[in-house]
C-alpha cells in the first residue's frame, strides 16, 4: 500500500471469477487475459480472483495463462483462485496452473454446513485444516471464504466465531465474509463485521457483497465504517442474480464519503468499464454512476447556467477525475446555456437573436423526441438562420452490400472525395462492418490518411414490431483522442449507420482535421 496517512483498503477484484457467474458472460482465455493485464497494470487494484478450480479445460487455459504472465512481472502472489474443501484435487488443479494463492470456499452458515455438507462443524473443521496445510505444503497460501456468513450471523453466530476462533492460527491469511444471497442491508453490515472485527481484532477480513436489494454500495459503505481490511468489487457491477458491488462506485464512497485510501487509478475506471463491456456484451446502464454514459450530462438549461456562476452544480465527482468531460444534452429543457456551452466547444458565436432562434428549434425536435448532438448544430443553424449549408465534400455515389448464407457479407462502392472518384470493394464480419473496412481501404490504403475509430454503435428502433418502423443509429467516433457521435436515420437499419457515417466524414473533411 501507498503511504497516504489515511486508513488504506484492499481492494480485491472478482470479475474475471465471480462477474462471469453473470447470465450469458463467458470471457474468452484472451479476453480474461486482456482483462487482467488492465485490472492489475493500469487500474492497480491489490488482488484478482481470476476463476475457479476445477470448472473446466477453457478455465484452466485462462487461469494458466494469466498465471504465466503475472509470474514473469512479478505479480503472481496478487492472482487468486476458487477453490474447494475437496481434500487436494482443487489445491492440485491451482497449482498446475502455477497459481500461489487460493480462495477456499467454506461454509459459514451452520445451515449450510449441516444440510449441504451433512457434516457436524467440527467435520468440516479439520477438512478444511487439511485442506489449508496441503495447499501451503504446495507453497500456496489460502484465503477463506465464509460462504453464506450473512446467515450464519442471522440465524447461528455461535457457530461463525467457532469457525474463526479454531481456524485463525492455521496460517489462513483472510477470512472473506460474503453476504452470498444479498440479503444484508446496511445496519446488519455495520452490526454484524462490527462483531467480528471487536472479537477478532488481529484477523484480516475481507467483505463481499451482492446486490439483490440493491443494497451492495450501502452495505460496502458499512462494512468500511466497521473496519473491513479488504473489499471484493467487481468491474459494471458484474455477478450472479442482480450483480455484485461495482468498483467505481466503491472506490467514490471510501475516498469521498469515508476518507479511506485505496491504490485504485481512478482516471482509469472509464477505460476499463469500457472494456469490460465490451468482451462482456453487457452494456452498461446509462445512468450508472460514474461510468454511465449519461452520469457527467447536464440536461437542465439552469444547471448549465449554474456551472457558468461558480460551479454551482458541481460536486466531488468530477468527470475529469475518472478520464471523462461533462456534457451538455441538447433538447427541450437545455436552453441557452446548454446550447452556448456546446457552441463553444465548436468555436462557434452567436448573438442573442440568433440563440433564440436556435434555442427554439432544438426545443422543437427536442418535443418530438428527436436526439439532437452538438453535431447537429451547424447544420440547425444554418437551417434556422438561411445560410446555404456547405456543399458536401464527401458523397456517396453508390454502394451495393450483399448478405449471403455461408458467404460472408461483402460491399462494393464508390466514394466522391473532393472531385475525386474511388471505387472499393470489401468483407466483414457484417453488412455495415464490410461497407467501414471498404471505406478504410480508401483513406488509409489510396489516400494514406487517418481514419477514426468506431467506439460505440447504438440502434433505437420504436417497439411495436413495425417493420416499417424508421430507425436512429448514433455512432461514436474517436479521432486523434477528440470523440464526437453522428447519428443517421432511415427504415434500413444499414442505411441509417451508412448515413451517420457519412456525417462523420463531411465533419472531419470540414474541419480540416483529416
Amino acid at each position: 500500500m501507498e503511504a497516504t496517512g489515511l486508513r488504506q483498503i484492499e481492494i480485491m477484484d472478482t470479475t474475471l471469477r465471480d462477474g462471469e457467474q453473470t447470465s450469458g458472460v463467458s470471457f474468452l482465455p484472451h479476453e480474461k487475459l486482456s482483462i487482467a493485464r488492465f485490472l492489475l497494470e493500469n487500474l492497480h487494484v491489490d488482488r484478482l480472483e481470476v476463476g475457479s478450480a476445477r470448472v473446466s479445460d477453457g478455465e484452466m487455459e485462462s487461469v494458466s495463462n494469466i498465471c504465466r504472465w503475472a509470474q514473469g512481472e512479478g505479480l503472481i502472489g496478487r492472482i487468486e483462485v476458487l477453490g474447494f474443501v475437496d481434500g487436494h484435487v482443487s489445491a492440485d488443479w491451482i497449482h498446475r496452473c502455477g497459481g500461489r494463492v487460493i480462495n477456499l470456499l467454506a461454509k459459514g452458515s451452520l445451515r449450510h454446513c449441516k444440510e449441504q455438507l451433512h457434516k457436524t462443524p467440527d467435520e468440516h473443521i479439520r477438512d478444511i485444516i487439511d485442506t489449508v496445510q496441503y495447499a501451503n505444503s504446495l507453497g500456496i497460501s489460502v484465503n477463506l471464504y465464509l460462504e453464506d456468513w450473512s446467515n450464519g450471523m442471522k440465524n447461528a453466530p455461535d457457530y461463525v466465531f467457532q469457525m474463526v476462533e479454531a481456524l485463525r492460527g492455521t496460517g489462513i491469511c483472510r477470512f472473506m465474509l460474503p453476504d452470498t444471497l444479498g440479503v444484508l442491508n446496511p445496519a446488519q453490515t455495520s452490526s454484524y463485521v462490527g462483531e467480528m472485527v471487536r472479537r477478532f481484532p488481529d484477523v484480516h477480513f475481507d467483505f463481499h457483497a451482492h446486490n439483490d436489494y440493491g443494497l451492495a454500495i450501502g452495505n460496502v459503505f458499512a462494512a468500511a465504517e466497521a473496519g473491513v481490511k479488504g473489499l471484493h468489487t467487481t468491474i459494471n457491477g458484474l455477478g450472479e442474480r442482480a450483480g455484485n458491488a461495482p468498483l467505481s462506485s466503491v472506490q467514490a464512497i471510501l475516498k469521498d464519503q469515508l476518507g479511506i485510501a485505496t491504490n485504485i487509478v481512478e482516471e482509469q475506471l472509464n477505460a476499463v468499464s469500457r472494456l469490460v463491456e465490451s468482451c462482456s456484451g453487457i452494456a452498461v446502464p446509462s445512468n450508472m454512476p460514474i461510468v454511465g454514459e449519461n452520469v457527467f450530462t447536464q440536461v437542465a438549461g439552469v444547471h448549465a447556467d449554474g456551472d457558468n456562476k461558480s460551479n454551482l452544480y458541481y460536486n466531488e465527482l468530477l468527470p475529469e477525475r475518472f478520464g471523462r468531460r461533462r456534457e451538455y444534452a441538447l433538447g427541450k429543457t437545455s436552453g441557452k446555456a446548454n446550447i452556448r456551452k456546446n457552441l463553444e466547444e465548436l468555436g462557434l458565436v452567436l448573438d442573442e437573436d440568433a440563440m433564440r432562434k436556435v434555442t427554439d428549434r432544438i426545443i422543437e425536435l427536442g418535443d418530438k423526441k428527436e436526439v439532437v448532438t452538438q453535431e447537429d448544430l451547424p447544420y440547425i443553424i444554418s437551417d434556422v438562420l438561411k445560410h446555404s449549408v456547405a456543399e458536401d465534400k464527401v458523397t456517396l455515389i453508390g454502394y451495393n452490400v450483399s448478405l449471403s448464407k455461408g458467404i460472408k457479407p461483402t460491399c462494393a462502392l464508390k466514394l466522391n472525395v473532393n472531385g475525386q472518384v474511388f471505387e472499393e470493394y470489401a468483407s466483414g464480419d457484417g453488412q455495415y462492418d464490410a461497407f467501414v473496412r471498404a471505406l478504410r481501404k480508401i483513406y488509409k490504403v489510396t489516400l494514406q490518411r487517418r481514419f477514426p475509430m468506431l467506439t460505440n454503435y447504438a440502434v433505437s428502433i420504436p417497439p411495436g414490431g413495425r417493420t416499417d418502423a424508421f430507425v436512429q443509429t448514433i455512432i461514436t467516433w474517436d479521432y486523434e483522442g477528440h470523440e464526437f457521435k453522428t447519428r443517421g436515420f432511415d427504415a434500413d437499419q444499414t442505411e441509417a449507420a451508412i448515413k451517420a457515417t457519412m456525417k462523420m466524414l463531411n465533419i472531419l473533411e470540414n474541419q480540416q482535421e483529416i
